[in-house]
């Protein structure tokens, strides 16, 4: 699903996204947000406006939301060093491991003749294993996304014991749903799903097996505040860094 021009009268899937991705971010200190992250960025933006100031945000490749001088090397040193306490990642593929795939897919040894090929991995594995709270997000909730395996592993979401990993996996967001990760169990759970969407659609659009309680809770709609917020302050600030997704999403600079 893309994102939708909302109104005052419907939350868009979207919306939930970057609502639900908001909740996850409260209480912390610093979050950091890929160039080509709108949504987790949104949320990002979101979650500082209600904290009156207190989150820093740091989105990568901005001038305006973060003080990295250094680029990408300084959020990695930063990450390093604990001092990042969210990030977020997607993928091509993401399976019920919460292992994620930026390569390709199909026969990856014939990369980069692969069937398809994906942007990259850049940085993702290490950023993986030292941020403590990474969220996985995807704006496709279908078997073709949320496989049983990955292809390829660009990150992996578990790793053998004795392995020093204070990062990994908290939830995966979608346009139907939340999921959390058990990092014990090394799977997914249901924790809810948007209005819309019932948790037998959510079974029958993912590719790999997770838990769900007996009953699923439905995602709570934001209240007038958040959207009032969300679509005024966030969507303007947002257009800055993320101009095409503010237009699209709520038609800033239209």
């Amino acid at each position: 699903m893309s994102a939708e021009k909302s109104n005052s009268g419907e939350v868009t899937p979207v919306e939930y996204m970057i609502t639900a991705i908001a909740d996850m971010l409260d209480g912390l200190g610093h979050v950091a947000v890929g160039a080509r992250s709108p949504i987790p960025g949104s949320a990002a933006h979101l979650a500082a406006a209600r904290s009156g100031g207190r989150l820093r945000v740091s989105i990568l490749g901005s001038r305006r939301h973060s003080s990295f001088t250094d680029g990408a090397r300084e959020l990695f040193d930063c990450a390093g060093q604990g001092r990042i306490d969210a990030f977020f990642l997607s993928g091509g593929q993401i399976d019920g491991g919460a292992n994620i795939n930026l390569v390709g897919v199909g026969d990856i040894a014939a990369y980069p003749r692969a069937e398809a090929r994906f942007p990259g991995s850049f940085g993702s594995a290490h950023l993986y294993y030292v941020v403590p709270r990474v969220i996985l997000f995807t704006q496709e909730h279908s078997p073709r996304v949320l496989v049983d395996k990955v292809d390829f592993v660009s990150a992996p979401g578990t790793s053998p014991s004795g392995v020093h990993r204070p990062g990994g996996p908290q939830a995966l967001v979608t346009p139907r749903c939340v999921f959390r990760f058990d990092r014990d169990r090394a799977r997914f759970v249901l924790s809810s799903v948007h209005p819309g969407a019932t948790p037998e659609d959510v079974r029958k659009a993912t590719g790999f097996d997770y838990d769900a309680p007996a009953s699923v809770p439905v995602t709570p709609r934001p209240d007038a505040d958040t959207l009032r917020t969300l679509r005024g302050e966030v969507a303007r600030t947002v257009a800055d860094t993320y101009p095409a997704f503010a237009a699209k999403a709520w038609g800033i600079g239209r």
